[in-house]
C-alpha cells in the first residue's frame, strides 16, 4: 500500500489519449448507471460530507507531460476510498487493483470525463432520479469531490418533479396543443394567452376574445372536447381574471379552464363517512330529546333545574335517572325538530334529481339549544351552471322553512285554544324575546296578557317550529358553503360572497345576529363551512332577476328572525318580562 501523502509515479508509460478515451468511456457509463440506480443515492437525504474539491497539480503536468488540469490531486479523497468503492465498485476490485483503477480514472482526459457526465445525466433522467445536478464537475464518477453514498442532500432534490408526483395530475400538454389547434379560431374563441388554472395550478386557463354567443360556443367546445378526449377532462367557462372591461356583447369577459376529471370532480362517499354520518345522526336524536325535556322546565325536579341553570350551583350533580319519566313527553318536540330537518334534506334531493346533480349523505350537527344546527350536505358532481346551484341550494331552506312556519302557526293557534290546554307546556315568557319577527307574531296571536306573564302556556309545535325557523335562518346566512352562501354565489358570484361573508362574520362576532347562539354558530361555520362552493361548469351565465329578488327577500327575513328583541321594545310591546326568570 502507498502512503496518503503522495501518489506514486506510474510503473509503465502512460497510455495515449485515444487509448485512454476508448477504455475510460465504457467504465464511466457503467459507473454512472450504477450510481443513478442505487437505492442508497435516492434514499439518503442526510447532511452531505463536505470535502475540499480536487485541484490541478502543476507538478504532474511537468513530470509526466499530461495536459494541465487533467491530473487531479487525490490526497483529500483517500480517506473515503473504502466507502466510495463499497457504494460504486461493489462487484470487486479492492486493494491494489482498486487503487490502480482510481489512478487510471484520475489520469483520464477532460473530454472523457465530460462524456461520462453526459451519459450520467441521461441515465438519471431515464431512471426517474430526483437529482438536479448535471454539471461535469459534480456528476462524473471517480472525479466527484464527494463520496456517492453521502453526497445527496435536500437541496439537490428536483422539487418540481416531486410536486408532480405527489400533487394532483396535470393536464397533458399534447391534449392542450390539440385543443388550441382544433377548437379555437376566428369563429369561436381567439386565444391570446394561457395561465394556470385550479387550486394548485394543475389546469390550464385559456384567455382570449369570444367571437359569438357564449352559451353556444361553450356547448360546442364541450362536445368537441368529449369527441377528442372522452371523459378525460372537464371544461369550465369562467370570468376572465383581472378583466378591466366587459364583453362587447354584454356581460363579463369569459375564459375557458381545463382540468382533469379526477381532479375537478368530488370523490365518492367512503365507508368512514357513512359511519360518521350515522354517529352524528344518533347524537342529533339525543340532542332533540334533550330539547324536548328542557321544554318541560317548569315541571322538572328543582335540583336538576338549578344545577343546569344556576352558574353558582355547587355540590354533587343530581341523579339523571329522575329525567327518565319526562322522555316520553319530550318526544313530540324531538319528532318535530327531526321532521323539519329531514324535510329540509328532502327538498335538496328533490331539486337535485331532475338536474342530474348527485348529493352526498347529510352530516347532522347536534345542538342542545336548538336540537340541531342543521346538516352538511356536499355536492358529489359538478354543477352545470349557477342556476342549478341556486335552485338546489335554496330548495332545502324553502322546504324546511315552510314546514317550520306551519308548525309554528298551528302551535300558536292551539295555544290560544282553551280546549287543548292538556297538551300545553309552561315556558318562560322571555324566550319570546329571542327573535324580533317570531316574537311579534306570537304577541299578535297570544295577546299582551299571555306574553307579559312570568310563564306562557304553549303547544310543543310552537317550540319545534321556532327551533326549525331559527336553524333555517342560520343556514341561510350568506357566508361560506351554507345554503345561503351557495345561493348568493349562484345569484351574484363569488366576489359578492366574499363581501357579504365579512359582514356576516362581523355581525355574528358582535352578537347582533342570533344573540347567545351567535358565537357557537360562527365557530361552526369557521370550522366546517367557511370554504365557498367550487365553480360550476358554466360559471358566467346570469340566473335571472326573480332569483336574485327571492334571495334578497330571504336574507331580509333571515335578519328579522335572528335579531333579538331589545329590552326597551320588548317592554313596550309586552313581550316577556325582562327580569322574569
Amino acid at each position: 500500500s502507498h502512503s496518503a501523502g503522495a501518489l506514486p509515479p506510474p510503473t509503465t508509460a502512460p497510455p495515449s489519449p485515444a487509448a485512454r478515451h476508448h477504455t475510460a468511456r465504457p467504465a464511466m457509463a457503467a459507473a454512472a448507471a450504477a450510481l443513478a440506480s442505487s437505492p442508497l443515492v435516492h434514499l439518503t437525504a442526510a447532511a452531505r460530507l463536505r470535502l475540499p474539491r480536487p485541484r490541478p497539480s502543476p507538478a504532474a503536468s511537468s513530470r509526466w507531460g499530461y495536459p494541465r488540469g487533467a491530473y487531479l490531486d487525490w490526497r483529500p479523497l483517500r480517506r473515503c476510498d473504502r466507502m466510495r468503492r463499497f457504494s460504486v465498485d461493489e462487484g470487486g476490485g479492492g486493494g491494489e487493483d482498486g487503487e490502480k483503477r482510481d489512478e487510471e480514472e484520475a489520469a483520464a482526459p477532460v473530454e472523457a470525463k465530460v462524456g461520462a457526465a453526459e451519459e450520467l445525466g441521461s441515465e438519471r433522467s431515464r431512471s426517474g432520479s430526483f437529482s438536479s445536478s448535471s454539471s461535469p464537475s459534480s456528476a462524473t464518477p471517480g472525479v466527484s469531490s464527494e463520496p456517492p453514498l453521502l453526497s445527496f442532500s435536500v437541496d439537490n432534490i428536483d422539487t418540481v418533479k416531486l410536486l408532480e408526483l405527489l400533487g394532483p395530475e396535470k393536464v397533458d400538454q399534447a391534449d392542450v396543443k390539440a385543443i388550441k389547434e382544433k377548437f379555437f379560431g376566428y369563429t369561436t374563441f381567439w386565444l391570446t394567452r394561457e395561465e394556470p388554472f385550479g387550486d394548485l395550478g394543475e389546469g390550464v386557463l385559456f384567455v382570449g376574445n369570444l367571437r359569438g354567443d357564449r352559451e353556444e360556443i361553450f356547448g360546442k367546445l364541450q362536445r368537441q372536447l368529449r369527441e377528442l378526449t372522452g371523459d378525460k377532462y372537464n371544461l369550465f367557462m369562467v370570468e376572465e381574471p383581472n378583466s378591466e372591461e366587459d364583453d362587447p356583447r354584454g356581460g363579463p369577459r369569459v375564459s375557458f379552464g381545463l382540468l382533469r376529471r379526477e381532479v375537478s370532480e368530488p370523490g365518492p362517499t367512503t365507508l368512514w363517512q357513512y359511519v360518521i354520518s350515522l354517529l352524528l345522526f344518533l347524537l342529533t336524536v339525543f340532542s332533540c330529546i334533550e330539547l324536548g325535556i328542557a321544554s318541560k322546565i317548569s315541571s322538572l325536579p328543582p335540583d336538576i333545574v338549578s344545577y343546569f341553570t344556576d352558574p353558582n350551583a355547587t355540590g354533587p350533580p343530581p341523579d339523571m335517572q329522575l329525567l327518565l319519566p319526562f322522555v316520553e313527553s319530550a318526544l313530540p318536540v324531538a319528532y318535530g325538530v327531526l321532521a323539519i330537518q329531514l324535510f329540509h334534506e328532502v327538498g335538496h334531493f328533490l331539486a337535485a334529481y331532475p338536474k342530474n346533480v348527485k348529493l352526498g349523505i347529510p352530516f347532522f350537527i347536534p345542538n342542545f339549544t336548538l336540537g340541531t344546527f342543521g346538516s352538511i350536505t356536499q355536492f358529489k358532481s359538478i354543477l352545470p351552471d349557477r342556476k342549478t346551484m341556486f335552485d338546489v341550494s335554496m330548495a332545502g331552506p324553502l322546504a324546511g322553512a315552510a314546514l317550520s312556519f306551519s308548525m309554528f302557526s298551528v302551535g300558536l293557534w292551539l295555544s290560544s285554544n282553551p280546549a287543548g290546554a292538556t297538551d300545553l307546556v309552561q315556558v318562560p315568557s322571555n324566550l319570546f324575546q329571542g327573535s324580533l319577527l317570531l316574537g311579534l307574531i306570537s304577541r299578535a296571536i297570544l295577546g299582551y296578557s299571555a306574553l307579559h306573564a312570568a310563564t306562557v302556556s304553549i303547544h310543543p309545535l310552537v317550540i319545534a317550529g321556532w327551533c326549525g325557523l331559527t336553524t333555517t335562518a342560520f343556514n341561510m346566512l350568506p357566508v361560506g358553503c351554507l345554503d345561503g352562501g351557495r345561493g348568493l354565489q349562484g345569484a351574484f358570484g363569488k366576489d359578492a360572497l366574499f363581501g357579504f361573508g365579512l359582514t356576516t362574520y362581523s355581525l355574528l362576532g358582535l352578537g347582533v345576529l342570533g344573540g347567545p347562539l351567535s358565537l357557537p354558530w360562527g365557530l361552526y361555520v369557521l370550522l366546517c363551512q367557511r370554504t365557498p362552493e367550487k365553480p360550476c361548469l358554466d360559471d358566467v351565465s346570469d340566473v335571472g332577476t326573480w332569483r336574485r329578488g327571492a334571495l334578497i327577500a330571504s336574507v331580509f327575513l333571515v335578519v328579522l328572525i335572528l335579531i333579538p328583541l331589545w329590552d326597551e321594545l320588548a317592554e313596550d310591546l309586552g313581550v316577556g318580562l325582562v327580569s322574569s326568570f
